[in-house]
């Protein structure tokens, strides 16, 4: 798997919206990778998680919004 984006350049230059998404799901990608590399093998993680993937970008899209 690769590295994720460095978060920290998001806001300094003018990214695309499409850029900006393709940042945030790569940041929710590497949390639902941290979540299953540490959940039991037995478990249905990787389903309910990527489930969840648009709403935890949405949250990170919006967390990295300076205000």
């Amino acid at each position: 798997m690769s590295q994720p984006k460095d978060l920290t350049t998001y806001n300094l230059y003018s990214h695309s919206s499409e850029d900006k998404r393709a940042i945030a799901v790569s940041a929710a990608l590497a949390l639902i990778h941290a979540k299953a590399a540490n959940t039991p093998a037995n478990c249905d993680i990787i389903k309910d998680e990527m489930a969840r993937l648009g709403a935890y970008a949405d949250q990170i899209q919006e967390a990295l919004k300076v205000k």
